[in-house]
């Protein structure tokens, strides 16, 4: 029997967990901080155990990596090199969702030398993001085809029924990663010229997508694109483009949050504080008149979204702070995973939609990729499915021989992407292509 461990009981855990403990011949152990949490995943299944674990305990990771075949982190990604040291120790595959980082990457000539595979970025952005854009870079490169254009949006988003607050946006994963991800600076290539914007003007970059079906959301960059010109094996595009999908407004609002400094991470003394007293503080208010201060020193305009979602927040007001010690992002975060839940019944949407401008040696061409799936009402998410399936189909791949990479990888290779695409089609989720002729 294969035996494969999963660190971590997370909101997007649940439908990789139940894949895997239906495919035959495979024991599946949940690990989490929280033992309630793993045995709600497993279920009382007889080939799934639940067991509690603090992942700074590094002699029970070891233990626990030690008795499996693979190992799966879904942890947060800061402890995915230490997962990844033990493994290629221990000579275990190893999967995660998360981006390839620095650390990450250091390790691919240790896992290669001991026949390891280190498989990441295997969810949905990163991921299905990849996969889907490489199986159609691939084709038009098979049929004789550059690709001079591409450029790539995904947003996780309520779906349109359940978008019921301001914001445009509720938490189906990690409030915490969400905000972290608007911090992040930017890089893309737009026609030839690079173009690079800090974190802190992040959201002054954003734009109109349509998305047919949908109606029009708003684009705003996702972190460094221009790796992708050799990841993505397009060095002669012309523009490289990756992005994130909102709502229209999100970014209005996010900007006026990071220039009050409301995603802050410094530790402060919060006291007895209010909302208003901290947005006061942040300010560095003369006056007690908040309304009237956050108008002057944010130069914004009372009846504006980012004013009025501001105040919906309730950042302007009495209420007690939620904790109690942290920094201003450790309360914002708190604040809107209490404001921005999805109620019960309610479903989530993940949008993805990629642009190609391909041109071939009598003809160019432009093919708009999009994938639009919906949460289970009462059930699982969109954003779990999409993140935990990609994974427990690379999981299965693996421990039936059927990938032979060692190293640090992303599934950007045909024998990964092509039987994890056809499979999640099976399970409902794919792409609709539309291909338009152009002029030149």
């Amino acid at each position: 029997m294969k035996k494969v461990l999963v660190l971590g009981a997370g909101l997007v855990t649940g439908p990789h967990v139940h894949y895997l403990l239906k495919v035959p011949d495979f024991h599946i152990t949940v690990a989490s901080r929280t033992l309630k949490k793993a045995r709600a995943l497993v279920r009382g299944h007889a080939n799934g155990t639940a067991v509690q674990l603090d992942v700074s305990d590094e002699t029970q990771v070891r233990k626990l990596i030690g008795k499996s075949d693979v190992a799966v982190s879904m942890l947060p990604y800061v402890h995915h090199p230490l997962v990844a040291r033990v493994c290629i120790e221990l000579k275990k595959d190893m999967v995660t969702t998360s981006y390839v980082s620095d650390a990450m990457e250091a390790l691919d000539g240790q896992a290669i030398e001991a026949g390891v595979l280190i498989l990441n970025e295997v969810g949905v952005d990163p991921g299905t993001d990849h996969m889907s854009a490489l199986r159609v870079i691939h084709r038009i490169q098979k049929d004789g085809g550059t690709v001079v254009k591409f450029t790539s949006y995904c947003g996780g988003l309520p779906a349109p029924e359940s978008n019921t607050n301001p914001l445009g946006y509720k938490f189906s994963w990690s409030p915490r990663g969400v905000l972290l991800a608007g911090k992040n600076a930017a890089r893309w290539r737009e026609e030839g010229k690079e173009v690079t914007v800090p974190g802190e003007e992040l959201f002054d970059h954003h734009w109109p997508v349509p998305i047919e079906g949908l109606g029009e959301f708003e684009g705003y960059p996702n972190r460094n694109s221009l790796p992708y010109a050799e990841i993505y094996g397009i060095p002669d595009a012309r523009t490289i483009f990756r992005g994130t999908l909102r709502y229209p407004g999100w970014c209005e609002t996010m900007r006026t949050l990071v220039g009050s400094g409301w995603l802050d991470e410094e530790r402060i003394d919060l006291g007895h504080l209010t909302f208003k007293a901290l947005t006061l503080k942040l300010l560095g208010a003369s006056t007690d008149d908040v309304r009237e201060e956050a108008i002057t020193r944010l130069n914004m305009k009372a009846g504006s979204y980012a004013f009025k979602n501001v105040e919906w927040l309730g950042l302007f007001s009495d209420d007690p702070l939620p904790i109690k010690e942290g920094s201003p992002f450790d309360v914002i975060a708190a604040r809107m995973l209490d404001r921005m839940k999805y109620d019960k019944g309610e479903r989530d949407m993940l949008v993805m939609q990629h642009e190609f401008v391909a041109e071939y040696p009598k003809h160019r061409e432009k093919i708009i990729s999009t994938m639009i799936d919906y949460g289970v009402p009462h059930g699982e998410t969109s954003m779990s499915r999409t993140v935990g399936l990609p994974a427990a189909i690379a999981v299965r791949l693996i421990l039936q021989d059927k990938v032979k990479l060692t190293g640090v990888h992303r599934p950007v290779m045909p024998e990964l992407y092509e039987p994890i695409l056809s499979e999640l089609e099976e399970l409902g989720i794919g792409f609709a292509e539309k291909v338009e002729q152009l002029a030149g």
